[in-house]
């Protein structure tokens, strides 16, 4: 079956200026990372509405990557762009900039996506006791806008405090379709061991350990038009044929790790006329790899078959959008993502999820990366939020990690 193609993209990498730095301390690095001040969890509510309120849909990222790389350079950074807009159909490219720690420690990544699926109106957002919304009817932005802002909270206390490691900050673009960006990174750019995303909309403490494998199914049938009421014997009718290898199909809930859908079908002209074409849309995913590719298989088949049977024409596409992984809780991506949370007050819970993130594009190309919950609500939703409380915490969250990764 046909998957993704996987792309590399030149990207030259520069270390990081310390200059903007105090002199006392611009060679120091702490041994510790002490929970963000409240002068920064101030601006980190002000980030946080500046960036959602910044337009920034899936291929017209220009604005918000332009934002970051001033933000990034106001900290005495270098932010570097690459050149994978070509690939993702994209306005901008990736963002990486380094934070360098001591000699011969290791480094880590902290990741977000800068795009949002597409907005019905602009983001104004309004906060109401402690809660951050949309004042008008449309998604807010908190994904992933709520990490970026995070990230960039985290970055400019390790920047003026020193960090005990060094930290890569990668801001991706196209995420919502299919994890285009992450996809056309170039891995070999980064040095991390490991790396965290905050890309999960559920409680704060739940770490995504598993992630599934995505089959997108395309199947266009092609029958013959006749008047329905007068010569319907001479047609032969696509919609009747998609309807068909539908109900023949594994759909819905499968089983404990593997799900199936019929997401869109659209077709025919008019009531009276036998309908020619018809389209659907349909995916497969599953936690287990082989799972998936086989329900993907059954799907194909069935829509054979049907095309077959009704003597209709069928063209197919099955493209692998992204592949499943499943991290041990003794990797020390998920080791130190457990001791981060429970050192800022908080469970840790292991999950699995039926979605993706950037983590299933960088795992792909072999670099562990853990999905961590951040406390977003309803996202891709036009009642969207996320709570004042909640970015504090993960602020907090990110800045253990970071000094978790340090004592390791």
């Amino acid at each position: 079956m046909a998957g993704i193609r996987q792309r590399s993209a030149s990207f030259q990498v520069g270390r990081a200026r310390r200059a903007s730095l105090p002199a006392a301390r611009a060679g120091s690095f702490p041994a510790v990372v002490a929970p963000a001040l409240s002068e920064d969890r101030e601006q980190l509510v002000a980030d946080f509405v500046r960036y959602c309120e910044i337009e920034s849909p899936s291929g017209r990222e220009r604005a918000m990557i332009d934002a970051l790389a001033a933000d990034l350079r106001w900290l005495g950074l270098d932010p570097l762009e690459d050149d994978t807009a070509a690939d993702t159909g994209s306005d901008a490219g990736n963002l990486l900039v380094r934070i360098p720690g001591p000699e011969d420690a290791r480094t880590i990544l902290l990741c977000a996506h800068v795009d949002t699926v597409p907005l019905d109106a602009p983001v104004k957002v309004e906060r109401r006791d402690g809660i951050l919304t949309n004042h008008n009817e449309a998604i807010l932005g908190a994904d992933n806008k709520a990490a970026v802002a995070t990230i960039i909270g985290a970055a400019r206390r390790l920047v003026r405090d020193g960090s005990p490691v060094g930290v890569e900050l990668l801001f991706t673009t196209s995420e919502e379709l299919a994890l285009r960006g992450a996809k056309a990174f170039a891995r070999a750019t980064l040095a991390s061991e490991f790396g965290y995303v905050f890309d999960h909309a559920s409680p704060i403490g739940e770490i995504v350990v598993a992630s599934p494998t995505y089959y997108r199914i395309e199947a266009s049938f092609r029958g013959k038009a006749a008047h329905a009421g007068i010569r319907p014997e001479q047609g032969r009718n696509a919609i009747a044929a998609a309807a068909r290898a539908i109900a023949a199909m594994p759909i819905g809930r499968l089983d404990a790790q593997t799900t199936s859908n019929v997401g869109r079908i659209e077709g025919g002209t008019e009531a009276n006329v036998v309908a020619e074409r018809c389209r659907v849309l349909l995916e497969a995913r599953s936690l287990d790899d082989a799972r998936a590719g086989e329900v993907a298989g059954r799907i194909v088949d069935a829509i054979g078959e049907a095309a077959s049977d009704a003597d209709c024409d069928v063209e197919t596409s099955v493209e692998r959008r992204f592949h499943a992984y499943r991290l041990p809780r003794t990797a020390p991506a998920v080791e130190t993502a457990a001791a981060a949370l429970a050192a800022s007050g908080i469970e840790p819970v292991y999950i699995s999820t039926g979605g993706a993130s950037d983590a299933n594009a960088l795992v792909a190309a072999g670099l562990p990366v853990v999905n961590l919950a951040n406390g977003t609500e309803r996202n891709h939703e036009p009642d969207e939020s996320v709570t004042v409380e909640a970015l504090e915490q993960m602020l907090d969250v990110t800045l253990a990690l970071v000094r978790g990764a340090g004592a390791r």
